[in-house]
């Protein structure tokens, strides 16, 4: 059974994945909405049907080098299986992202926890991306599998992430180690790590600053806020989160490249795929860096934070070809 057939026959793992067909319905009525009509309506398999695909990728902001590739997958295996009926693409579409997802290799996005005390989450990003919320969110999920969380600000740039920090720890329960705005940022968390450890707390997470206008200095400060971790945690190997909105599309993507010069992205977080229209994003992350999505964003409430997992994202962008 490919996996085409085994997304839409489980019939235990629909309910779950109801969250993904709900929230990536701009996906599908956006850029990908033409997809189950050419498929239909083309009577063979030929080069137009192929650039109409290409362009329709493209559209859902895959990527053009990823696109190309997948393309040429699809070429490969028509030829090989001597494939004549569009609709027959179905299946190979479906199992070439998800090829192109997990590279042939089992991929966890479980937090890797410090079994011997303080875990440490590093949250970095552009401002404006979801950070700060989605700290928020990941506290209040964190908590709730029965970890004790608190929060460091350290975006000491803005007197407004400050504050916003602050009032999530009074939403979710959890304290936060701020310092007055402009303060050293390694400072806040070097006072945070030492705090969290007398107080025995399970997990940790940091806010940083995002500011690509002045990107010298912000990878200076993110590199010093990385010895600092380092050096506190005895070389421990922490989580570095990297947070994208998927509404920006292929800035997202060049966002990623250059946080991953100051800093080792252990996964990322994708919020308001609910709002776009272009989630193939996820795809042309994967690919071109070989970064997994750790968490995404479906929507506003403090629980709308979940795990990735590549079926369930698969079945939101084809939900609607067996509608």
């Amino acid at each position: 059974m490919g996996l085409f057939q085994k997304l839409f026959s489980s019939k235990e793992k629909l309910a779950k994945r109801e969250k993904y067909k709900i929230g990536m319905a701009k996906t599908r009525k956006g850029s990908l909405s033409s997809l189950k009509d050419v498929l239909l309506t083309s009577k063979t398999i030929d080069e137009s049907l192929f650039d109409k695909l290409e362009e329709i990728f493209i559209m859902a902001d895959i990527g053009v080098d990823t696109t190309v590739s997948f393309i040429q997958t699809l070429r490969s295996e028509v030829k090989k299986q001597k494939m004549t009926d569009p609709k027959a693409l179905e299946n190979i579409i479906v199992d070439n992202m998800f090829s192109i997802y997990t590279k042939n290799e089992i991929i966890s996005t479980n937090i890797r926890y410090n079994k011997e005390g303080l875990t440490v989450i590093l949250m970095i990003g552009v401002n404006g991306t979801g950070k700060t919320t989605s700290i928020g969110k990941l506290a209040h999920k964190i908590k709730s599998e029965g970890k004790t969380v608190m929060m460091a600000a350290g975006d000491t740039f803005r007197a407004g992430a400050i504050e916003q920090l602050k009032i999530w720890g009074q939403r979710v329960g959890c304290s936060v180690i701020a310092k007055a705005p402009g303060s050293d940022p390694s400072s806040v968390v070097f006072d945070a790590i030492r705090e969290a450890k007398q107080q025995s707390i399970d997990v940790l997470l940091v806010d940083t600053a995002g500011r690509l206008q002045n990107k010298v200095n912000l990878m200076k400060e993110l590199e010093k806020v990385n010895r600092t971790i380092s050096r506190e945690m005895n070389g421990v190997v922490y989580e570095t989160y990297l947070v994208i909105d998927a509404t920006t599309g292929q800035n997202g993507l060049s966002q990623a490249k250059i946080f991953s010069e100051a800093a080792s992205i252990s996964g990322i977080v994708l919020t308001k795929l609910d709002g776009t229209a272009k989630g193939g994003i996820v795809l042309a992350i994967r690919n071109e860096l070989g970064i997994p999505i750790s968490f995404v964003g479906l929507g506003e409430k403090i629980t709308d934070i979940d795990y990735f997992d590549i079926e369930d994202y698969i079945y939101g962008l084809f939900a609607d070809f067996f509608d």
